[in-house]
């Protein structure tokens, strides 16, 4: 029993990564809206503009209600810079020179004194991120004042495991084109994550071992 326990242990240490994005691929399953209800009287009007329609025309074809999906234009690219340089210098010195008549026969040599202390310092980083691409969402909520909440996940199956792409945030009605598309920039409360999980993933990793030998090391 102990030993099988052990070897179930191992197995679920192993796969930590696959177990944790799938428990989290959870939260992205898809929305499927309900069927719109249409009173059983209604005709036609012969008007282009129907109070149950998405946009004035049939063409407009934009995101509006939940369940409805849109493409997201992923155009994240930040450059950031710092350099910093900083230099200080002290000297001091201190002299006496008595008579011998005062000293005694003191060596007043030994009153002179002197310090010198200087310091120099500089530093750098630069750090560069870029991610392209094209993702489609779906609306999961609409909020007070026509905002739409979005969410969507990409899951890519590779040989040595998996990637995922997900996306959260709220978007304005304003700021989808007429192909039904918003770039990234225009999300708020943007959350964008590119993980992966599976062997290649975890061989980059430290094992747990040593991050918890880490987080009690004070070194």
């Amino acid at each position: 029993m102990r030993t099988h326990l052990l070897f179930s242990a191992l197995a679920l240490t192993a796969a930590c990564s696959t177990y944790t994005e799938e428990v989290t691929s959870a939260n992205y399953q898809p929305i499927y809206p309900e069927a719109p209800m249409y009173a059983a009287n209604a005709s036609p009007t012969g008007g282009i503009y129907h109070a149950s329609a998405q946009g004035l025309f049939v063409q407009d074809r934009r995101a509006a209600q939940v369940g409805d999906v849109l493409t997201v234009d992923l155009s994240e690219r930040f450059t950031a810079s710092v350099s910093l340089s900083a230099a200080s210098g002290r000297t001091s010195s201190y002299s006496a020179d008595l008579p011998n008549m005062l000293t005694g026969g003191f060596d007043d040599g030994l009153l002179t004194n002197g310090t010198t202390q200087t310091f120099q310092g500089t530093g750098s980083n630069n750090q560069s991120n870029s991610l392209r691409g094209r993702m489609t969402v779906q609306v999961s909520r609409v909020l007070p004042g026509g905002l739409l909440e979005i969410m969507g996940e990409k899951r890519l199956r590779l040989n040595s495991g998996n990637e995922y792409i997900r996306i959260t945030g709220v978007v304005r009605p304003e700021d989808i084109d007429a192909s039904n598309m918003v770039s990234s920039d225009r999300i708020a409360n943007a959350r964008i994550e590119y993980v992966g999980a599976g062997n290649a993933a975890d061989s980059t990793r430290p094992g747990w071992l040593s991050r918890g030998l880490q987080a009690v090391s004070p070194l």
